[in-house]
Formats: structure tokens, sequence, C-alpha cells
């Protein structure tokens, strides 16, 4: 931006600000694609399978579970049909939730923690370090994080240690918010998150939420929410960019329009 219209648009923020507005500073077209297409899903060798219910609460995720002792679910909400078929193979499922009193059914390997998952420990709030921690203790084997916490997960994935983090060989983390990556404050936010889980994570999926709709913008379009499946670095074999979206074991999560994924995310 030259200087003079720098002087133009700081006099303008400067003076709505006298007046009690806010603008928000907005992110470059370039600088959203570049994000993008740095979560750009790629294939590999294990094929995905579904979990869970044909609808909100089933998800894709990589067919490489054996090995895997222990879930960890934040977001409890109304729906546990995808813990209760990882609890089917034998896998404790750790559930926290602050907002209801329990799982939504019962399993002899579910154990449920009334907080939510968050930055900070304390009455209400656990952070996803102390939770595994008191949970299985120093154990150092792979583990499965599926979270949903109606966009806590930043703040969650942001405290989270780089050790911790590597433990989880699949994550399925729901985000939220998406939309803003327009706006320039929570893109550096939300893109130093996805920076710091693809340090050891890939994408191997996207399923737009069709709850809530998506945003254009700069000729790309954003989900406002969607589903994301990681996959740790070192379990992909013969890793492929996807092309073809939806995947057939896709489901709507509500019964609105369909919402597939924006071509600019993987084209």
């Amino acid at each position: 931006m030259k200087n003079s219209n720098r002087r133009v648009r700081d006099s303008l923020i400067r003076a709505v600000g006298a007046a009690g507005l806010h603008i928000a500073d907005r992110t470059s077209a370039a600088d959203v694609q570049q994000l993008i297409r740095s979560l750009r899903p790629v294939g590999a060798k294990q094929e995905l399978i579904r979990l869970g219910p044909d609808g909100d609460g089933g998800y894709l995720i990589p067919d490489d579970l054996d090995g895997i002792e222990y879930v960890f679910s934040p977001g409890v909400s109304t729906e546990s049909g995808f813990e209760a078929a990882l609890a089917d193979r034998g896998m404790r499922v750790f559930l926290a939730d602050f907002s209801v009193e329990g799982p939504a059914r019962s399993h002899p390997n579910f154990d449920f923690t009334k907080k939510f998952v968050g930055c900070v420990s304390d009455d209400v709030f656990i952070t996803l370090e102390e939770w595994t921690s008191s949970a299985i203790g120093s154990y150092d084997g792979d583990l499965l994080l599926q979270m949903d916490i109606e966009g806590g997960e930043y703040e969650t994935l942001m405290s989270c240690s780089a050790n911790l983090l590597a433990q989880f060989r699949i994550m399925i983390v729901e985000f939220h918010y998406l939309h803003e990556f327009f706006n320039r404050r929570m893109f550096e936010f939300a893109s130093r998150v996805f920076r710091k889980v693809l340090q050891t994570h890939s994408v191997v999926h996207i399923h737009p939420n069709n709850c809530c709709g998506s945003v254009r913008a700069d000729g790309l379009e954003v989900p406002r929410i969607a589903e994301f499946t990681f996959h740790r670095n070192d379990r992909l074999e013969g890793r492929t960019p996807r092309r073809a979206f939806p995947h057939p074991l896709d489901r709507n999560n509500t019964r609105k329009k369909t919402l597939a994924l924006p071509p600019c995310w993987y084209e």
C-alpha cells in the first residue's frame, strides 16, 4: 500500500474509533488462499471409513485404528454414536462436556468428565494436557482425538504441547468461524493453530457442516463450519491429492441443502 493511501486509511480508522465504532482489518485474498492450499486434503494407502450415525456425529477417518487404546472426545451434546463405535472395538473412550450430565448413551468403556476442555483448568474447564494426564498417566502410545467444542478448538489446540499433539494418530476436529478467515485478527490466530497441527499431521478429509452455509469473497468460498480429519504424517503411505468431493460416505449434518466442499479447497 502506498504511504498516502495508508495515511488515509489510518486517519479513517482513527475517526471511526473516536465515534465508538470499529473497523476490522481485512485479510488479503492471497493470504486466505495460501492457508486454504496448505489444508488441501491428501489421500493415502489407508482408505477412509465412516463411524457413527448417518448424520451429525458421524465422521470419516482413516482405516488405521489398530493399536489405539484410548480416545479423547471433548464435546458431547446429544450424540455419542461415534464414540460408541470406537468403544465397541475395545477402546476406552474419555468424554468431557460441562453442559451435560453424561454421554448420550451408556457404554462400559466410557469415562465421562463434567468439564469443558480449553486453555485453562478450573471448576468448569480443563486443559487437554491435564485431562489426558489424569486419565492415562504417562502412557506414550498412540491416541485418537475427536473434538467438537463450538469454537474452543483453537485455544485448546494452541495450548496443547507438541508432544501430546504428536500422540494423536488421528484427529477429527470441527472448526468453527472459518468465514472469519477474512478478518485479519482471526486469520492470524487460526492460521497459527493450523500451522501447528500441520507440523505433525496432514488433512485427509474435510466435510463442511451444512447447518450454516458458506461465505464467498475475493473469488474464494469458505464454509462457516467444517469437520477436518487429520492423520499423523508418519502413518501416511503414498500420499496423493484428493480430488473427489463429497466422499461417497459423507452425510449431511442437518436436513438443509447439501454443502459440498468448494473446489478452491482441493483443485
